[in-house]
């Protein structure tokens, strides 16, 4: 079964290089789970709940193309500039979080450069999502 991811949950990003990013979660639901807030598929605004990665290589990040630009073409990973403007998908749809669905350790949020987010540790491991 899927868990509840909750806030400090670490993400991955398949745009980027090196250690994982975490995500944010603001108490303003008012659900929580193994001691966190609990997220849902609306936590997904870039620095506040999806925190930059430590670097990206995706080819439409406008930092990646200075960097690259400034190596004289050649392909240069860049600081990460999160630009995720659509909640997670799919979220778990039977469970409501501030009549949202909640988000699940499965689901996934993308990146208008072109990186997908994922979720590589929940934030907790004892409640889970039928």
């Amino acid at each position: 079964m899927p868990s509840q991811v909750v806030n400090n949950a670490a993400l991955s990003c398949t745009m980027s290089l090196g250690t994982p990013s975490t995500l944010g979660v603001l108490p303003v639901n008012r659900v929580m789970s193994g001691g966190q807030p609990a997220a849902n598929i609306m936590d997904h605004k870039p620095f506040v709940n999806i925190r930059p990665f430590p670097t990206c290589f995706a080819p439409a990040n406008p930092t990646v193309i200075a960097a690259t630009a400034a190596k004289a073409g050649v392909a240069t990973p860049a600081a990460c500039v999160p630009n995720t403007p659509s909640p997670w998908v799919p979220g778990a749809t039977n469970v409501l979080i501030g009549n949202m669905p909640a988000l699940d350790d499965v689901s996934k949020c993308m990146c208008v450069w072109g990186g997908v987010v994922g979720v590589t540790f929940a934030g907790q491991a004892t409640e889970t999502i039928p």
